[in-house]
């Protein structure tokens, strides 16, 4: 050790205590100054050439340094009052060889305002710590469990059981299904009824996500990887769901370039960051997710056979609501109870005439598009009961729409009341058509535009036209 601190040259040695510590004294066993820095003089009030061999009661006011010299004892983070303040100083013994030499003091901080500064700037990181652990540990967690999955016919209480039945496997899942049927819903589920439970849920849409985005999304990246790249990198999804599940929503629209390198992960276990060279092991149960027709796909070329046969190991398709039509009162019963939280509402009940509106509904939109209609009459509804004017206009239309074929008793259909002309009744459901899939996608143009398999352009320019804001 010696030898070290001799390589160090001689006048650096002060230089270096001073970075150290910007305030330090150091006493013999009787409590004298053998060193004292210009930093701690220029605090009391006076100089080095002053200080150096006095007793350090005599330099520094309410000292315990000779204390500590005599006793041996450290004092760590003690208040000290001095110069009508108070500091809060450290003093440690110093032991050589064995025996007891002196002591050594350093102060912390100059005064209670300095320590309640540096607290407080450490209480805000401490607090903003635990504000982003509990975050992600909450967005970490699966929400549903199948008690969450209401419905009681039987094609949804067999797609239900069959994944109740295959939760417990570590196999890969596909759930096949139109939007918004809850394929999300059973991604939770299943976790929830796993094995992995406790373990991390990661849920990732591949449609949300841009293509030069979600490599690095997926896997990660180092420092430096690329412009703009978070200092020290980032974990990626794989990486986050360790051990647990990693749901990838929409599996359908991801890129062929990407698909190839999913395949590798899944294949090999182990991910490798962007701008990384090391291999990095990991351990997922991977629930994907797709409205498409998959197989179609993968004859058009558009979806890799290899990994459609590698998510394809249990398959579970979850009808639409129009195939189901027997469960949507137990649904929006459960949907009401659901709104009735977020609008701090109770007791809220939906008519006859409403019910059986609901029911001669098609739902292209599926649970999102009636979760939405509940909504949006929850927001104009006065009393306790949701009734037709509630709906929205398209739904209200359905009555219309019924009324021009009613039969007359000879076995006639009535003529409507009023024939529009073609161009304004062709602008009259192109308009419903808009309004209709925004509110099946809360407000989302642009998935709203691929629902009505029209360019994201011309919706913006048709909702323009309309004045659809």
């Amino acid at each position: 050790m010696n030898s070290k601190m001799e390589a160090i040259p001689a006048d650096w040695h002060e230089e270096i205590i001073n970075l150290l510590a910007e305030r330090i004294v150091v006493t013999d066993r009787e409590g004298t100054i053998l060193y004292i820095n210009k930093a701690y003089c220029e605090f009391l009030g006076t100089t080095v050439e002053e200080a150096i061999n006095r007793p350090v009661q005599d330099v520094i006011e309410n000292t315990r340094m000779h204390i500590v010299a005599e006793t041996g004892k450290k004092e760590l983070a003690a208040l000290h009052p001095i110069n009508g303040s108070e500091m809060i100083a450290n003093r440690y013994p110093l032991i050589v060889d064995g025996k007891l030499v002196g002591a050594l003091g350093t102060v912390m901080f100059r005064s209670p305002e300095e320590w309640r500064m540096y607290k407080t700037k450490i209480q805000h990181l401490v607090e903003e710590l635990k504000y982003y652990k509990t975050k992600i540990d909450k967005e970490l967690k699966s929400k549903y469990y199948f008690h969450d999955l209401i419905g009681s016919s039987q094609s949804f209480l067999a797609a239900k059981k069959l994944a109740e039945r295959i939760s417990a496997s570590n196999s890969s899942v596909l759930l096949i299904g139109e939007s918004g049927t809850g394929k999300e819903l059973f991604a939770h589920a299943i976790h929830n009824h796993s094995l992995r439970s406790s373990l991390p849920f990661v849920a990732i849409n591949c449609a949300s996500i841009p293509e030069h985005l979600l490599e690095s999304e997926l896997f990660g990246y180092e420092d430096g990887a690329f412009t703009g790249a978070k200092k020290g990198g980032k974990k990626g999804q794989f990486e986050l769901a360790h051990n647990g599940t990693l749901f990838l929503d929409e599996i359908g629209d991801m890129p062929l370039s990407m698909q190839s390198k999913l395949l590798r992960v899944l294949q090999e276990k182990e991910v490798q960051r962007v701008g990384g060279q090391k291999s990095i092991p990991v351990d997922v149960r991977i629930i994907a997710a797709t409205h498409r027709d998959l197989e179609k796909m993968v004859e058009e070329g558009k979806f890799r056979r290899d990994l459609y046969y590698r998510l394809n190991v249990i398959k579970i398709e979850i009808p639409p609501l129009n195939k189901r039509k027997e469960d949507i009162k137990l649904i929006s019963v459960s949907l009401l109870k659901k709104l009735e939280r977020r609008f701090f509402r109770t007791g809220i009940e939906i008519s006859k005439e409403v019910e059986q509106r609901l029911m001669e509904h098609s739902w292209p939109g599926n649970i999102r598009e009636l979760e939405n209609v509940l909504e949006r009459a929850i927001n104009v509804l006065d009393g306790q009961t949701i009734e037709v004017f509630h709906l929205p206009l398209y739904l209200r239309e359905l009555e219309l729409q019924s009324s021009t074929q009613m039969v007359s008793p000879v076995g006639k259909e009535k003529t409507p009341e009023r024939i529009l002309p073609l161009k304004e009744r062709l602008a009259q459901v192109e308009k419903e058509a808009i309004l209709n899939a925004l509110t099946m996608t809360n407000g989302n143009k642009q998935e709203a535009a691929r629902l009505l398999e029209i360019g994201k352009t011309r919706f913006y320019e048709k909702c323009n036209f309309y004045d659809i804001k």
